[in-house]
């Protein structure tokens, strides 16, 4: 298991709209109870500490699939939905951006209280987390957001992404609890991102002389740790480009819920009346709630669920939006009271995606795929930043 990773990602700014905000929140939700119903909230911690789960997580909620914003936008729709729950499901988030992560010593003092934790404890590794990335190691990112995710048991993660100035760039750093041994010496599977030169890592390894004698400072290049580190660094353009997808996986996916469904598929998936374009959307869900971790490294292809805020690679698709966290929602509720069978069948979506890359070979046809989704985008209350989505003016195309 990784104790952490980092992120490298355009730094973005703006706000999130509020017909976003709130259906991120209540799909964030259900992800979160999906699988802590399924995994446990040890998992959730997991998973959160995994820099591509959590870019792809982004991606299927409707945020800008590779900006910065994904960082703040996430974390804050999880606090705002998770935390009201938080007895039921076992997990807190405490901190934020700005002035709401000075507030996380005192929300983490106010859970442990209520769950026997061991408070002060958990305030010191909150506080030395920090520490570690704004000032052991100097790689010229001041941290502006720290967000601590805390289980019942006392396990916890931390995600907090830090700006460079003059960049343009944000990184974000994942840390996990479980398998980590020491604040000073190697919490990290390695600190790095893109490659911007030497870097100062004084709780590396190879510092341990200069901390015991501060008499020196070892300087550590990152380009010798790429191969031991989660890194994802997000490209610099907007749209989102073939180079960005995993191709096969994509299509398959695509093949299955729009083309092929076998006659019994329905009444397998127990979702009658979905249409393709909603089970598109499902598909993409299920992988983020069910799929192991190697299907997460091209988080750009999550963003073909619901879109993004920005247009691309499409309009948010609020009718498709909406339907997919009415199935999700009644699915776990179903599950709560030990009728499952509906949560399986959202589980049985991504395995026959999974299925169907064995003998899936892509076209050669990316761009007409978003062009095609961009058209048809009106139908299914395509919405941005700018407005909502419009009908082509010379006239409709068929989107499969």
């Amino acid at each position: 298991m990784k104790r952490s990773g980092t992120a490298d990602m355009p730094l973005h700014y703006g706000h999130i709209p509020k017909w976003l905000a709130e259906r991120m929140s209540r799909l964030g939700l259900a992800i979160t109870e999906a699988i802590i119903a399924e995994y446990g909230t040890a998992e959730v911690l997991r998973r959160l500490s995994d820099p591509f789960w959590f870019q792809s997580l982004g991606a299927v909620m409707g945020m800008d699939w590779h900006s910065s914003g994904i960082t703040t936008s996430v974390m804050g729709a999880l606090k705002s939905s998770v935390n009201p729950l938080s007895k039921e499901l076992g997990i807190y988030i405490c901190g934020g951006k700005g002035r709401s992560s000075k507030n996380t010593p005192q929300e983490l003092l106010y859970y442990s209280d209520r769950n026997g934790l061991n408070g002060t404890e958990l305030v010191r590794c909150s506080k030395l987390s920090a520490k570690v990335d704004n000032t052991a190691v100097q790689d010229g990112f001041q941290l502006y957001m720290h967000s601590f995710v805390v289980n019942t048991e006392g396990l916890w993660t931390v995600v907090q992404q830090g700006m460079q100035d003059g960049s343009s760039t944000a990184r974000r750093y994942h840390w996990h609890s479980g398998t980590m041994q020491s604040f000073v010496e190697d919490p990290h599977t390695a600190v790095c991102g893109k490659n911007q030169g030497p870097i100062l890592n004084m709780v590396a390894k190879e510092a341990l002389p200069s901390r015991e004698a501060i008499l020196a400072m070892t300087m550590e290049n990152p380009s010798r740790m790429i191969a031991e580190v989660q890194q994802l660094v997000m490209p610099r353009h907007h749209d989102v480009r073939a180079k960005d997808i995993d191709l096969k996986r994509l299509g398959a996916m695509l093949w299955l819920t729009h083309e092929k469904q076998p006659a019994d598929f329905e009444d397998l998936l127990l979702l009658q009346g979905m249409g393709p374009r909603t089970l598109q959307s499902m598909a993409l869900v299920s992988e983020v709630i069910y799929g192991t971790p190697s299907r997460f490294k091209d988080p750009a292809r999550f963003s073909f669920a619901n879109g993004g805020k920005d247009g691309h690679p499409f309009p948010v698709p609020l009718k498709v939006y909406d339907e997919t966290l009415s199935v999700l929602s009644k699915a776990i509720e179903k599950a709560k009271i030990g009728q499952g069978d509906k949560l399986q069948a959202i589980q049985t979506l991504g395995e026959l995606s999974r299925q169907a890359e064995k003998d899936f070979t892509p076209n050669d046809n990316f761009e007409e795929l978003i062009e095609r989704e961009r058209t048809e985008s009106w139908k299914y209350g395509g919405k941005t930043i700018f407005g909502n989505a419009k009908p082509p003016k010379g006239g409709q195309l068929d989107l499969f």
